[in-house]
């Protein structure tokens, strides 16, 4: 093994709340876990203002804030944490093989991946202006549906989740607008026919979302387009929810690791295990039906068990 060759009995790849809660219990377990925070430090969290269901937290905090609250704890208790992103692996041997930024070469006696997903959006400027100061545009309703209470909302889907999206919605707000592009749902039947009959949900097929409207702070409206007739119209609104799909960021991994037809990583069932020995799973790079932070930080936990379990077997 050459001196550029780094050995390392746990790595963890990603740092949101799985990737923090996984380092806590591997550093406490003396596994000397390293882990390399990636592209977006702190992950999806960091783009939430206010996280007000995560226990232990009775006012509330910021997003950000809980984030550095995690890495502090896991620092505490001697994880290495460091800037930098996987880009390349090797699971093919016995020794998991793992390059960070295309130089650094790291060889793992175990590997935990917690890098998340990301959400997809529509891409337009408005969106992401307000989306970047949380201004009204979310792409969770669980997540953030309780700040828009008793509020007009509009939200963008067509499959499933979206679905289950709006009608969480209607049971907050006064109104949920939402937008089909095409003249025909994704989402199976009965959550197609759920939303139909819930009665402050309308619902506008083959329509698009023009512009999110706003005083530079705040959303106040959305402009839609029909695809058809080319007219546009306004829909007032405090906020915009994008429920168009997520994205896992398992992109490395997929020569080795088996993924789902979306990219997400298949554990088996109960654990944190991936086919790959002692490569194990945590957070929303596999989970594709809770999406929480407090999921994600309890698959973080089960995640470094299986590994210390896995370094125990070993000897």
């Amino acid at each position: 093994m050459s001196d550029s060759i780094e050995r390392v009995k746990c790595l963890i790849i990603g740092s949101g709340p799985a990737g923090y809660t996984a380092a806590i219990y591997a550093a406490r377990a003396n596994m000397n876990p390293v882990l390399y925070q990636g592209i977006q430090p702190g992950g999806q969290l960091t783009t939430t203002n206010e996280v007000e269901n995560f226990p232990g937290y009775p006012e509330g905090i910021t997003g950000p804030e809980m984030m550095l609250q995690l890495e502090a704890q896991a620092k505490r208790f001697g994880t290495d944490i460091r800037t930098g992103w996987v880009t390349k692996v090797d699971f093919s041997g016995e020794i998991h093989k793992v390059w960070v930024n295309d130089e650094k070469e790291l060889h793992c006696d175990t590997v935990i991946i917690s890098t998340g997903a990301s959400a997809k959006y529509l891409g337009l400027p408005s969106e992401q202006h307000y989306l970047n100061m949380g201004g009204g545009v979310s792409a969770c309703a669980v997540c953030d549906g309780f700040f828009y209470r008793n509020q007009e909302v509009v939200i963008v889907g067509a499959g499933d989740s979206a679905c289950e999206e709006a009608h969480y919605l209607s049971k907050l707000c006064k109104k949920v607008t939402m937008l089909v592009r095409s003249e025909q749902f994704r989402a199976s039947k009965i959550m197609e026919e759920r939303v139909r009959k819930t009665e402050n949900i309308e619902i506008l097929m083959n329509t698009e979302t023009d512009e999110v409207l706003g005083d530079g702070q705040v959303v106040s409206a959305v402009r839609v387009k029909n695809r058809v007739t080319g007219e546009t119209h306004e829909i007032p609104a405090t906020g915009f929810f994008v429920a168009i799909g997520h994205k896992p960021n398992t992109d490395i991994f997929k020569d080795y690791i088996t993924l789902d037809e979306t990219g997400y990583i298949v554990n088996t069932p109960g654990t944190s295990k991936t086919n790959v020995a002692g490569v194990f799973v945590a957070g929303d790079a596999a989970d594709h039906v809770y999406r929480q932070a407090i999921t994600a930080a309890g698959t973080g936990c089960m995640a470094a068990l299986d590994a210390e379990r896995y370094l125990a077997a070993k000897g």
